[in-house]
């Protein structure tokens, strides 16, 4: 398999000192290779060689052989990523260049204005894969908004009127943000975000209304009703960039701080908080069903041993790597978590007792076999696992204590084994 080329910055100035700044900032906050043309010609000379491979382009209006933009149509017919730097925001400098399919301007005024440019590069590179859904009754209303959202690298799904956004939820399910028009056929905008808060809380969806400046008491319904924002038509370009952008940002750092509240800060698994949380309310879930799951503590088998002999970062790295093993071997739906030290539990969902033991000899088996290699350290480890078939007529406390018990006949009978209780 070809290896994935990295991806280009161009940045296209006649002032070297600005270039320079702009393009040692980019190289120390984003993760890509940063070029530097000074003309109309060293940016073709740069484009020809690496154009595929570039994301965007940073350019400059005024360029000694391209003084009135030019560099902006070529680059854009190369289907490149633009933002243009401009030294001049007068209605007449704007007015070339704003109807164009370029991702932003930056007026270059101070270090601000630098620090801007990397931030949007950065989130330009994080929306890929970020669903928008569009609804609106009107075909060119909807293809506007779908342009510009495309032009931000957002994933643009559309839609005639809430009905058909539903369905949409169904297949994709990646949409963090959607776009609603007010009045539609078949499902109109506020029941649509009924539905939508129903099911999505403001932590997972962002919902943003199209509100006429004559409907008074519009916005004021939807924001009661679930929608996280309002745009009164007709609105501009840069600010609908604006308000998706910082919605997007706010959810994901939401997702960020969720992520910390129940994430084990070295091994990424699930905390036990969260495994007690997530399991409870599964149980909960199928207690009027057949559904059997099963539940096992699994045990690092002389685990002080490996931070006695080489130390607790070592000790750490192996935390990681048998964590790594065991995400690997679950499916989707089931649960893993670290719940301290060198003890992991499992919670394997809609599973019977015969293959649940299958299941955890396989995973016993395969951390056996695995070769932890870091460093100028080489060791093979084992794990003990006990392992309890669960029933929704016992506290989950219960079921632990007897996962326990099982564990503690595996260290017993002496270690690398999987006992069930």
């Amino acid at each position: 398999m070809a290896l994935k080329t990295q991806e280009r910055i161009l940045i296209v100035d006649d002032n070297r000192a600005l270039a320079k700044l702009i393009a040692r900032k980019m190289e120390s906050n984003v993760d890509m290779i940063v070029d530097v043309a000074h003309s109309f010609s060293q940016a073709q000379d740069l484009i020809d060689e690496h154009g595929e491979n570039y994301f965007i382009a940073l350019l400059d209006l005024n360029l000694p052989d391209a003084p009135d933009g030019e560099i902006v149509d070529y680059v854009l017919s190369k289907n490149i990523l633009v933002i243009v730097l401009t030294g001049s925001i007068d209605v007449q400098t704007k007015e070339s260049f704003i109807h164009k399919p370029i991702v932003d301007y930056v007026y270059k005024g101070n270090i601000a204005d630098v620090n801007y440019i990397f931030n949007t590069v950065n989130r330009l590179s994080k929306n890929r894969g970020v669903g928008v859904m569009v609804v609106d009754d009107s075909q060119p209303m909807r293809t506007a908004i779908k342009n510009i959202l495309k032009s931000q690298l957002f994933d643009v799904y559309v839609a005639a009127h809430g009905e058909e956004a539903m369905n949409y939820f169904e297949q994709y399910k990646n949409i963090k943000l959607v776009l609603t028009d007010y009045k539609m056929p078949v499902m109109d905008g506020l029941e649509l975000t009924k539905n939508l808060r129903e099911k999505y809380p403001k932590s997972e969806l962002g919902i943003i209304v199209f509100t006429a400046t004559d409907d008074e008491g519009a916005a004021a319904t939807f924001l009661k009703s679930g929608a996280n924002d309002f745009i009164i038509k007709p609105f501009g370009r840069e600010e609908l960039i604006v308000r998706i952008n910082n919605h997007i940002e706010n959810i994901e750092n939401i997702e960020l701080i969720t992520n910390f509240a129940n994430r084990d800060f070295l091994s990424g698994l699930y905390n036990r908080r969260y495994f007690m949380s997530s399991a409870r309310e599964y149980i909960q879930s199928i207690k009027n069903s057949t559904e059997s799951f099963a539940i096992a503590t699994i045990d690092i088998d002389h685990f002080k041993r490996i931070n006695d002999t080489y130390g607790h970062d070592i000790g750490d790295e192996a935390i990681k790597f048998i964590s790594h093993i065991l995400l690997d071997s679950c499916k989707g739906r089931d649960l893993v978590a670290r719940f301290g030290g060198e003890e992991f539990c499992m919670l394997l969902k809609n599973i019977s007792a015969e293959d649940a033991v299958k299941f955890f000899v396989r995973l016993r088996t395969t951390i056996a076999s695995k070769e932890f290699v870091v460093d100028n350290v080489s060791l093979k480890m084992t794990a003990s696992i006990g392992v309890c078939i669960g029933d929704t007529k016992t506290e989950l406390s219960m079921l632990l204590s007897r996962t326990d018990k099982a564990l503690y006949k595996a260290k017993e009978g002496g270690r690398n084994r999987v006992e069930m209780i």
